[in-house]
């Protein structure tokens, strides 16, 4: 049986509760299918004495070996051969190396069906045209980044009357443009359509702060959104609360703080995590989060701080069922944020000093011996 496309075809998004049995069956599934077609993740399980079969219930999720991102941005791991993988994508790579993930078309197909679940409590799929600024990469053939991919593709989530793109690629590199953004929300300021913009929250805020160090304030049509993904990356040091980046919105393009969505996930996990109306991360159906200790990597109670580890039977290309991130967050349960939905939602800290994470990366690549799979 196809657990995957059963749990992708939910139609509470939410209902993490009512999908405990179908989403541990999921995963079983898949962690047995990725231990059939690809001989280091089967060697993996195999060092941790784990068989696929002992994932009975959402209980056992936590003794499946995960992959940290930082092993997987030195390893190349795949569970089917790239021409049967109609995308593959790769993480930011701000240290220098990026995990390349691919995606089978049963995953798009279970994407696409996840991101009009998800989106929909927030009015984002809509049959209303609108004007695109995108806070990220122009398009380039030979940029697989996740980030460039994922931004393209919410300017189909409804239909697009222009686009503009705020890192534009410039002899050999991409530069940042923000003149060009503030003309187009000039120009966007008069239409009768919404503009929406996509992406980084860091060039989102620069372009708002130069705006309103040149005296500029506009007021964009009705329904226009701000769409943040992809965090502040190389520039956390410049990080707003998010109080302040509502303020900016306000004051330089007129967009209230109810049309201001933020997503958060990574390459290595491509699940949807959109935020709610009091902008928490709410779990969805298709993905549980466990928090680990840094320094044992126990999985930590509800409510206590540590690196977060996602787990989804989403993608076969690639044995990414379990990872092991260097975001340190907290789970919150349902009843504490209030705004209805009843699965556990995630708070992201910030990032963590990768010592430890480079110490898990580094036991998983001697399981495999040196360089293997690089």
């Amino acid at each position: 049986m196809d657990f995957r496309k059963e749990l992708f075809s939910g139609r509470d998004p939410y209902d993490t509760e009512g999908t405990d049995a179908l989403f541990a069956a999921a995963v079983r599934e898949n962690a047995r299918y990725h231990a059939a077609h690809c001989p280091e993740y089967r060697a993996i399980l195999e060092d941790f004495g784990f068989s696929p079969d002992e994932l009975q219930t959402t209980a056992d999720l936590g003794r499946l070996p995960f992959l940290p991102t930082a092993f997987l941005k030195t390893h190349r791991l795949f569970s089917m051969p790239r021409a049967r993988m109609p995308i593959v994508a790769s993480s930011s790579g701000t240290s220098g190396k990026a995990s390349e993930i691919g995606m089978d078309f049963g995953s798009l197909v279970s994407g696409a069906k996840m991101v009009r679940r998800v989106f929909a409590p927030r009015g984002i799929l809509s049959a209303r045209p609108c004007h695109y600024v995108v806070f990220g990469y122009e398009p380039r053939i030979s940029n697989r980044a996740a980030a460039a991919k994922t931004a393209f593709g919410y300017t189909f989530l409804a239909p697009a009357l222009s686009r503009v793109f705020a890192l534009r690629y410039r002899e050999g590199k991409y530069v940042p443009d923000l003149d060009a953004v503030i003309r187009a929300f000039e120009r966007q300021e008069k239409s009768p359509f919404p503009t929406r913009t996509i992406g980084f929250p860091a060039y989102t805020v620069f372009a708002m702060k130069r705006m309103r160090e040149r005296g500029i304030r506009l007021r964009l049509p009705p329904g226009s959104k701000i769409m943040l993904g992809g965090g502040w990356k190389q520039f956390w040091r410049e990080a707003v609360d998010k109080n302040e980046l509502y303020r900016l919105a306000e004051e330089t393009l007129g967009v209230p703080e109810d049309e201001i969505i933020e997503c958060y996930g990574a390459a290595e996990h491509p699940i949807l995590y959109c935020d709610c109306a009091r902008h928490h991360f709410h779990i969805p159906i298709y993905s549980r989060v466990l928090i680990r200790d840094a320094r044992t990597l126990e999985v930590l109670p509800i409510g206590r701080v540590g690196l977060v580890n996602l787990i989804t039977p989403m993608i076969r290309a690639t044995p990414v069922t379990s990872v092991l991130t260097d975001d340190l967050g907290i789970l919150h349960p349902a009843e504490e944020c209030g705004c209805g939905v009843k699965s556990p939602w995630l708070e992201i800290l910030g990032r963590v000093g990768l010592a430890d994470v480079k110490t898990c990366a580094a036991g998983a690549a001697e399981l495999l011996g040196e360089g293997a799979g690089t």
